[in-house]
């Protein structure tokens, strides 16, 4: 009979196994820094909850065949503490001679012990699941948008991704872009790309800054969201350091812009370089500031060189956005389940700070190398 139980540590193996055949590369022995990894994220991370574990199906014969990577965040809604989690990788293996594994396993996570679950990156199928378990899908939190900035590389960067000898053309369309740009207003707004000596609404500065400086911004920047992070001792730190070592995605940069006044008034975090698509993981503004802010980041990667941003939405920036030639897309769904009824409403209203560094894109299994 099959059967689902918590992750122990001696299940890291097989785990692992499972996630190099069904994520990366079958026809590879798993890396050890891999091993590694999972066995810190999942049973050693700061704020880790024993409580609210990860889980693993069985097989009839008590092999592994599934898995639900689980992390722990405590957070406050108006000022009461909850415990969340967040369910990362669902992964099953052999679906076609148990295709329930996966239910079962999301429907036991939903039965622990937290307050509220979600994911930020759960697909179609998934999503499908976390519904019929009365789950919610929150639109405004699962939508991937887009800003081009130089329009050439980003057409190349993006169609090396299928055929990576496209990368050779990485220098014309540099000098291409050069001109397109050049020819552009430098107060239009685009589509197509950003102009030359472009600065945006307000003037505002993006300067860089250190990691843990980026860390000292989160709290005031997110202080008026009715549900919010309430990280554990040395967990923001970790989830940050983790972020920042995703080598498949470029070097990173951390930023707080500044008014004309010297004023922080918000911040963010991308990897990226010249020529490449850069991801931006995180993005914080003050209330009333989001566009200055969005400005300022759209600026400071254009200085630097790069084709285009990308990044999840958030409610509190979605509106800025729309006047700013940003184009969106869905690629994976932002879910949530809570026991309190009043939560999910107000998550519905854009009020809650989820998605990037308190969800799962800031680890280091998406975007990182093991090898």
């Amino acid at each position: 009979m099959t059967a689902v139980r918590p992750l122990r540590e001696d299940d890291i193996p097989a785990v692992t196994g499972l996630f190099q055949r069904i994520f990366r590369d079958r026809h590879r022995r798993p890396p050890e820094a891999l091993a590694v990894y999972l066995r810190r994220l999942y049973l050693e991370f700061p704020g880790h909850d024993p409580e609210i574990a990860s889980l693993v199906h069985l097989r009839e014969d008590g092999s592994i065949s599934g898995f639900i990577g689980v992390t722990t965040l405590p957070m406050t809604f108006e000022g009461r503490p909850l415990r969340a989690a967040i369910c990362g990788s669902l992964m099953v293996e052999d679906r076609e001679s148990d295709p329930m594994a996966g239910a079962r396993l999301l429907k036991a996570f939903l039965a622990g012990p937290q307050d509220i679950s979600f994911s930020e990156t759960a697909s179609e199928v998934s999503a499908n699941m976390w519904t019929r378990l009365r789950g919610v899908q929150l639109p405004q939190y699962s939508l991937d948008w887009v800003r081009v900035i130089r329009p050439f590389s980003f057409l190349a960067q993006a169609a090396s991704g299928k055929v990576r000898a496209l990368r050779m053309l990485s220098p014309l369309a540099g000098m291409m872009d050069t001109l397109a740009r050049g020819r552009m207003t430098a107060d239009a707004l685009r589509w197509s790309g950003i102009p030359e000596n472009w600065k945006g609404a307000g003037a505002c500065k993006a300067v860089e800054i250190t990691r843990d400086d980026f860390a000292g911004l989160v709290a005031p920047f997110t202080a008026h969201f009715p549900l919010r992070p309430e990280w554990a001792p040395g967990q923001l730190e970790q989830v940050l350091a983790d972020a920042q070592s995703k080598e498949e995605y470029g070097p990173a940069r951390f930023c707080k812009v500044v008014s004309r006044t010297g004023r922080a008034i918000g911040g963010f975090f991308y990897h990226g370089g010249p020529g490449r698509i850069g991801r931006v993981l995180q993005l914080l503004a003050l209330p009333g500031q989001a566009d200055a802010v969005i400005d300022a980041m759209f600026a400071h990667a254009a200085d630097q060189g790069l084709a285009g941003l990308r990044g999840r939405t958030q409610p509190a920036l979605l509106e800025a956005m729309l006047g700013r030639r940003v184009a969106f897309t869905h690629l994976a769904s932002t879910v949530v389940h809570a026991r309190d009824a009043e939560i999910v409403p107000r998550l519905q209203e854009g009020e809650g700070f989820l998605n990037g560094i308190a969800g799962e894109h800031w680890s280091r299994l998406i975007g990182g190398r093991f090898d």
